[in-house]
């Protein structure tokens, strides 16, 4: 929430307006006094790594009321406060909009009372509203994401991985329950996350007797080997008849004849219970990017909305900005979705997820690995291999690909060593258990070569597909056997045909909590500006979008030449920010945007320049941003790509298979699969070499460059804003593409 409250700040401020503060939310509107203070550039400072909220939030029953609401109508007429943005859940946003068609009957009100001048009802006579939606629960119809809900799933998996490393010395069962009450996506997304053996959730009551069917897949998994289970449960989750199911349930309670974990099997099994633990900590990368975009994308909405023009809320599709009328998003969640009448489970699949396209994707995906089926007759043999650099995630995906590749029928093979291993036939079946445990551990366990430093690993296996499809012109077998797909995987994100890639959340979490503690360690010094070098080749992904979620002063890349006024100017914009109340700044370099204007002549510069202001320190983060374990959004990302680039996989050979043999020839049988703006899309690799700088290996068109002007502007610097790829007001059914699978974001 603070991203959200800075962005929305700096931004009201660069576009000239007064900007308030609204303390303790709604109740803070009623009470007023010093509870709404004018807010300034400096008053947003050092509050991106903070957690919670730094202005408060608080239920308000009076609010509710009509007196109540009046309060509020005056105490922001006297601030001459026309224009309202308001982050949090349903019920806060139903209440701003009934706030909203009130208020001209409330300053009628206010007059007749004598409250207020007459001249007040033309002076303030629209009351305009745009929301965020901030919910750890992920509830909210017509967006993929809401804000905080990715740092919730980062707190859940680093207690799941630190309860595994116990749970497998041990041979333990954990029972884990995490938040939902009405939603089931933590706890749904943690399960994918980390790979759980079962996850009980109130939008999918299970049937009756999935208490044995629950302890005869336990006792399948120990018996293949498995030292650990986890089993995850969503606080709401509820059975057929309406009864809770609880986490002390799930372990050792008796329903009727049956028993469960501790009873039925005799394991070892302990209860976590997570609470507030989920809503606290620092915010992940993810959760800043996505609250500053939604706090500018506000700030336009605000400025362009007429007495006419509906509340709306901004929301995330795919990877892309939009705006939705607020109450047809509110009537979405409170009607006709079945996950909100909890005690009479009535509700079905189908009913609860057909309005939350990112639950259904995730409940889809979980269904085809969770479960072993039974194998069909397909018996085509599928190999699975890394090429180049490591990037977390990748085993995640294997673990998918693998998984969903037996279930359809296939003989799935591992390649190890990439291409290099291929080629001296360092190949081996894989088989479901091999994979397990696998989504949570970094690197490539596979093992991945690059053969050629110069290319990169992501370019690497862009080209060597492009090479094997050259290659069915001379040699048969590539093409009697082989459809191929490719799913991008690099920390740099530069991989064409795709705006994000298995890996760069990991990396981009890395730079932000460095960051977060280099900027810490200065706490208590004299003004100190901090140079950090990031990785990414000619890439600048993860210096521009790492600088924005680290809120730097500055990120040079080589996509955006600069120069030595460039570097000057930076340095007197910080030493006039220095001379003032900021006592740290940050400046990020990706590895290769000059070869002259070096890590080192920077800090030496930044060091000469700063005399008598600030002094300067560098770091160079190097590989750490490829190592560690994958962030959840890495884990959900690989895993669901990788399911439906299987599908795809055995929709190609079912196609192409005639007289006994695949034969796979034509340019969509060889395909990258990619995110593009609200879609996934399979797309043909030779269809891809044109959009690629084969020299930088990067691609010639890169979305995040939009976001680089966002930067400058929250860093105080006066540049131009690109309005023209701001969100829309659209409607909620209509906000994707038919087909789309864009909430594999997340």
């Amino acid at each position: 929430m603070n991203a959200a409250v800075r962005a929305v700040v700096r931004m009201g401020l660069y576009v000239g307006a007064k900007v308030y503060f609204i303390h303790e939310g709604y109740q803070g509107m009623v009470d007023g006094g010093d509870n709404i203070q004018e807010a300034s550039w400096e008053s947003v400072s050092s509050m991106l790594q903070v957690g919670g909220t730094v202005i408060g939030s608080a239920r308000c029953k009076e609010f509710r009321s009509h007196e109540g609401r009046l309060k509020a109508a005056h105490n922001l007429v006297q601030h001459g406060i026309t224009n309202l943005c308001v982050i949090g859940g349903d019920g806060s946003l139903t209440g701003a909009n009934l706030f909203r068609e009130e208020w001209s009957g409330l300053l009628s009100e206010l007059v007749e009372q004598g409250s207020i001048e007459a001249d007040a009802i033309q002076k303030y006579s629209a009351l305009h509203i745009v929301g965020m939606v901030g919910s750890i629960d992920n509830d909210f119809c017509g967006t993929d994401m809401t804000i905080g809900t990715d740092s919730a799933l980062h707190r859940i998996i680093e207690v799941v991985d630190a309860i595994m490393t116990t749970a497998q010395s041990h041979q333990r069962t954990f029972v884990l329950e995490v938040m939902g009450r009405h939603c089931g996506y933590l706890a749904l997304v943690s399960a994918l996350a980390c790979g759980a053996d079962w996850v009980l959730i109130p939008e999918m009551p299970p049937e009756d007797g999935w208490e044995d069917k629950m302890c005869q897949k336990l006792s399948a998994t120990r018996s293949r080997g498995t030292r650990l289970n986890i089993i995850i449960v969503a606080e709401g989750a509820i059975d057929r008849h309406g009864k809770p199911i609880t986490s002390s349930f799930v372990k050792d309670n008796v329903s009727t004849e049956l028993c469960l974990v501790v009873k039925c099997l005799g394991f070892d099994t302990r209860v976590t219970i997570l609470g507030h633990v989920q809503r606290g900590g620092t915010p992940s990368a993810f959760d800043r990017i996505l609250a500053s975009r939604m706090g500018v994308e506000a700030v336009l909405a605000l400025l362009e909305t007429t007495a006419n023009t509906p509340a709306c809320v901004v929301s995330l599709c795919g990877n892309q900005s939009v705006r939705l009328p607020l109450m047809e998003c509110v009537q979405m969640v409170s009607t006709g979705l079945g996950w909100k009448d909890a005690k009479t489970a009535t509700h079905s699949i189908h009913t609860s997820t057909k309005a939350r396209k990112s639950f259904e994707n995730n409940l889809k995906t979980y269904k085809l690995l969770a479960h072993r089926k039974p194998e069909t007759e397909l018996n085509f043999n599928v190999a699975v291999l890394n090429v180049g650099a490591p990037a977390a995630g990748m085993n995640a995906a294997v673990r998918s690909a693998v998984r969903v590749g037996i279930s359809e029928g296939h003989k799935m093979f591992a390649v190890s060593d990439g291409f290099e291993g291929f080629s001296k036939g360092q190949i081996k079946e894989i088989k479901w258990a091999d994979v397990g445990g696998w989504t949570g551990q970094g690197g490539s366990l596979i093992c991945s070569v690059l053969l050629n430093e110069s290319l990169g690993s992501a370019l690497q296996a862009f080209l060597s597909l492009l090479e094997l499809l050259t290659a069915r012109g001379k040699y048969d077998e590539f093409c009697f056997c082989i459809p191929m797909c490719m799913l991008p995987a690099t920390i740099s994100n530069n991989v064409p045909g795709t705006d994000l890639s298995i890996g760069a959340d990991t990396a981009l979490n890395a730079i932000v909590e460095t960051c977060d503690r280099i900027k810490q360690s200065a706490s208590g010094t004299k003004r100190r500006v901090f140079i950090i070098e990031t990785m990414g080749g000619y890439c600048g992904y993860l210096a521009s979008v790492g600088g924005l979620a680290a809120g730097a002063d500055a990120a040079y890349i080589y996509e955006e030449p600069f120069d030595i006024r460039d570097l000057q100017a930076n340095v007197e914009h910080l030493t006039e920010k220095m001379k003032g109340s900021i006592q740290r700044g940050l400046v990020l370099r990706n590895e290769n945007c000059n070869e002259n204007y070096t890590t080192d002549f920077i800090y030496q510069l930044y060091s000469e320049e700063g005399k008598g202001v600030f002094d300067s320190r560098k770091n160079v983060l190097g590989h750490m941003q490829q190592g560690g374990a994958p962030s959840p959004f890495d884990r959900n990302f690989g895993t669901k790509i990788s399911a439906k680039a299987m599908q795809w996989v055995t929709k190609k050979l079912l196609e192409t298979f005639r007289q006994g043999r695949v034969f796979a020839n034509s340019e969509d049988s060889c395909c990258l699969l990619g995110m593009r703006r609200r879609a996934l899309v399979f797309q043909p690799v030779v269809q891809l070499k044109d959009d690629t700088d084969f020299v930088h290996r990067i691609p010639k068109e890169q979305w995040w460059l939009k976001l680089r002007p966002l930067m400058k502007i929250l860093a105080k610097y006066k540049t131009s804003y690109d309005v023209s790829d701001s969100g829309q007001l659209e409607h909620v059914v209509r906000n994707r593409p038919k087909e789309s699978d864009a909430s594999v974001a997340m």
